[in-house]
């Protein structure tokens, strides 16, 4: 997901009246695709996690060595069904969260699940099919971004940048001076998350997916080895998941903090308008 755009690409002189050139058409199709897509995958990622709500580190999956499980279980005293998810061997009750939800046992409560609350066969085939779209999704943006130099321009993070880190993240606690700096360009906390998702985080997605896989195993078991197992593939695979989550989540609260309105016109239109438009 892009954030606010570089100073290279802000317009001056007669047109800057029309506000600052953001987001162009590439970046727009492949963000609002992004969004679709791991919306899709999340949901129908849950709903594979729900058929064995359990992940384990290594090649086995030892129920007793599970870092973390979710089950629903009978109360010894009230004798009335609870939700227990246990994480690095602690318990904690969660029933109506996880774990137990509608008085039925499941990791992730229905409302998260795609394409059905209990549809294993048809949840794997959507993030089959979703995750080759947000390969090849990857694929476009990355490939446009380095041969017109958005990458590098836009958001590499440079030298001085980095040796003013600790000043840029205490100025950026501040909610005045993160809407003060927006018309500015990425700021190198926006360029590390960036480049974060994009080289590490997606392929490192994508790599655990694909150690899941039974007949890419067979055919590439370095795959397998490479996270030391199939069952610690699928951890890192599902942590990695949540962090997109959290990465998401705080991006839409950024746009929130500095004008929503203004923000998604840009991502649409590509223009960001000149803020004494905005009602």
């Amino acid at each position: 997901m892009e954030g606010p755009a570089t100073n290279t690409a802000m317009e001056t002189g007669p047109q800057s009246a029309r506000g600052i050139y953001r987001h162009r058409l590439p970046v727009r199709i492949t963000h609002w695709l992004n969004l679709v897509i791991l919306v899709v995958m999340l949901g129908s990622g849950l709903q594979i996690f729900n058929a064995h709500p359990a992940l384990y580190w290594g090649e086995r999956s030892d129920p007793s060595h599970a870092w973390l499980a979710m089950a629903a279980r009978t109360h010894p005293e009230t004798g009335e069904r609870q939700g227990i998810t246990r994480l690095f061997g602690r318990e904690y009750d969660t029933t109506g969260i996880l774990a137990l939800s509608a008085g039925t046992p499941r990791g992730f409560p229905a409302w998260s699940t795609i394409p059905s609350d209990h549809w294993l066969a048809m949840g794997r085939r959507w993030h089959l099919f979703f995750a080759w779209l947000f390969v090849l999704n990857g694929i476009a943006y990355l490939t446009w971004g380095l041969a017109t130099r958005h990458v590098s321009r836009d958001l590499w993070l440079h030298s001085t940048e980095a040796r003013h880190l600790p000043r840029t993240f205490r100025r950026h606690l501040s909610l005045r001076a993160v809407r003060a700096d927006v018309e500015q360009g990425y700021n190198p906390l926006q360029k590390i998350a960036y480049l974060l998702v994009i080289f590490v985080l997606a392929p490192l997605m994508v790599l655990t997916g694909l150690a899941m896989s039974p007949w890419l195993d067979a055919a590439f078991p370095v795959l397998v080895s490479l996270f030391d197992g199939r069952q610690s593939a699928r951890s890192i695979h599902f942590i990695i998941a949540f962090g997109l989550l959290v990465f998401t989540v705080i991006h839409v609260l950024m746009v929130f903090a500095v004008g929503p309105i203004r923000e998604l016109r840009a991502m649409f239109t590509g223009r960001l308008p000149p803020r004494q438009n905005e009602s």
